[in-house]
């Protein structure tokens, strides 16, 4: 029996990443994750599942369920949000106080989710933690691979495609910033948890990219996805200053808001991230970017569960 522990556990990759492993009879999932909703929802997807309702950047009790552990997936993030002391709490602080636990209990092998933008140019929040959170990696004498994904989509997509998806349905029409040709390389979800699973039954170590293997336009992709939904919303092209404003607007009568000036501003930066060979290197075989997008927002049951902010 192979206990592993899965931070973030109640996010996109955590949900999916159990979704996938709780039917082996020979690993045992244990879950952390601080978003009490998302938690009760993980109860009622997962039942059989334990999970732990803590904040990892607090010391606490949650860091004995390392005990007897073969592997810590480190994977809560804080991907959205409007102030700087959120993303240091939950990006950096939490993994310092996990990378504690997971010395203390003698953790053998961890694997941490690290994120592209470690390569961008952008100059955000977001950025500056991930960059720091990998750091911290780095500094690791524990064995472990680190995986950097692009923008990821996938069953339980509250933010990014996801909540651009529901949009769809709820809006007359559906804005597009400038020409939309701002170069993307989407990751399926389900082949990123194949990879970890992959480097956990391996061992992998180093540090990946992984990159979404189909490099596709913002514009372009937003049409896919409508294509395969079909939903209410009519594609319109607004310009770029005016959908800055709408969003700063939108901030400020929201207190969470699901896309911010800050992640417009890095989408519409022209890059695009390294690309390995990661189906050779994890043994993984991927799922083409329109079978993937179906998969996501066509099958009968779990598309329709959607998590909260």
């Amino acid at each position: 029996m192979r206990k592993v522990v899965i931070t973030g556990a109640a996010g996109l990759v955590g949900q999916n990443l159990v979704a996938r492993l709780k039917a082996r009879p020979d690993v045992e999932l244990v879950g952390i994750d601080k978003h009490a909703a998302n938690v009760a929802l993980f109860r009622q997807v997962h039942p059989g599942v334990e999970i732990i309702e803590a904040d990892l950047a607090e010391p606490g009790a949650w860091s004995d369920s390392f005990g007897g552990a073969d592997t810590v997936v480190i994977n809560q993030a804080q991907i959205g949000g409007l102030f700087a002391a959120e993303f240091e709490a939950n990006n950096v602080t939490a993994t310092r106080h996990i990378l504690s636990a997971i010395e203390r209990h003698t953790v053998p092998y961890f694997v941490g989710i690290s994120s592209s933008v470690v390569n961008s140019t952008a100059d955000d929040f977001y950025t500056r933690s991930k960059t720091a959170q990998e750091k911290l990696f780095d500094a690791s004498a524990v064995p472990h691979v680190t995986l950097r994904p692009t923008l990821m989509f996938g069953w339980f997509d509250r933010k990014h495609l996801g909540w651009l998806r529901r949009f769809m349905d709820r809006a007359p029409v559906f804005p597009i910033p400038g020409d939309g040709r701002f170069d993307r390389q989407p990751l399926y979800v389900g082949d990123f948890v194949s990879i970890i699973v992959a480097a956990i039954e391996n061992r992998k170590t180093g540090t990946f990219d992984i990159s979404g293997l189909e490099k596709i336009s913002y514009g372009d992709l937003i049409a896919l996805i409508h294509d395969i939904v079909k939903p209410r919303a009519r594609i319109v092209h607004i310009p770029y200053r005016l959908f800055w404003a709408l969003l700063w607007v939108y901030a400020r009568l929201d207190k969470n808001p699901p896309f911010t000036t800050r992640q417009l501003e890095a989408l519409v930066i022209p890059e695009t991230f390294p690309v390995i060979d990661w189906p050779g290197e994890f043994g993984v075989q991927p799922t083409a970017l329109r079978k993937a997008l179906a998969e996501t927002y066509l099958d009968p049951d779990l598309s329709k569960i959607t998590l909260s902010f």
